[in-house]
């Protein structure tokens, strides 16, 4: 029977403050969703200070790649992956580790630049994994189509999926798993359940135990 591991993710940097702030009023975090490299007015990137950090207190780290603002097109997969590779690389996150590329509603996503980003993944080491909407958007569809026309992108990537969002909770009151998922093969190993927790600058999420030893 599976089993589900509670976490979170957040676009600043973590720091000692927001560390306590979770632990204090949600909850000790398996694991924490991080972005491999800044993004102004978007994301914070992680840095080696906080990435000792985050070890030292025992939490895995998510590694998320969102330094680009559509997915169209085969190439531009192959060199937003490239991109994502490089930055894993640089900051020293081991291989057979997922990457999760950041790929919001209001994207234009096409199935080519599916099949890029999963293609170029194959040979690195890394693994490759899609933050997305299932619902509201054009991923769905792109990626049905990407796992029609190749079967490597539903065997080897993780979706993590951004609905239904049910609120923010505590890791004692967390909801039932079941996010939303493409309707085609799909290994839709996490769910961020919950945005914008009104006590501290994090969402909420939950992974498949299966994931949580393909994080850092």
């Amino acid at each position: 029977m599976a089993t589900y591991i509670w976490g979170v993710d957040s676009a600043t940097a973590v720091t000692s403050e927001g560390y306590n702030c979770v632990m204090n009023n949600l909850g000790k975090p398996a694991f924490w969703g991080r972005y491999v490299t800044t993004v102004p007015k978007v994301a914070d990137g992680l840095s080696k200070t906080e990435i000792l950090f985050l070890h030292k207190n025992g939490i895995k780290i998510l590694p998320i790649y969102s330094a680009f603002k559509e997915a169209v097109g085969y190439q531009k997969g192959q060199i937003t992956a490239r991109n994502a590779i490089y930055n894993a690389q640089r900051l020293g996150v081991p291989k057979n580790v997922f990457i999760f590329a950041n790929i919001e509603h209001f994207f234009s996503v096409d199935e080519a630049w599916i099949r890029g980003w999963i293609d170029t993944f194959y040979p690195s080491g890394y693994r490759p994994g899609f933050y997305h909407d299932p619902v509201k958007g054009d991923f769905s569809a792109a990626y049905c189509q990407a796992v029609k026309k190749s079967e490597k992108v539903g065997i080897q990537s993780v979706l993590w999926s951004a609905e239904p969002e049910v609120g923010t909770t505590k890791k004692v009151k967390v909801p039932k798993y079941a996010p939303a998922k493409p309707p085609c093969q799909a290994n839709t190993w996490a769910w961020q359940y919950g945005r914008d927790a009104k006590v501290c600058p994090v969402d909420t999420n939950l992974i498949d135990s299966k994931l949580l030893n393909n994080l850092w």
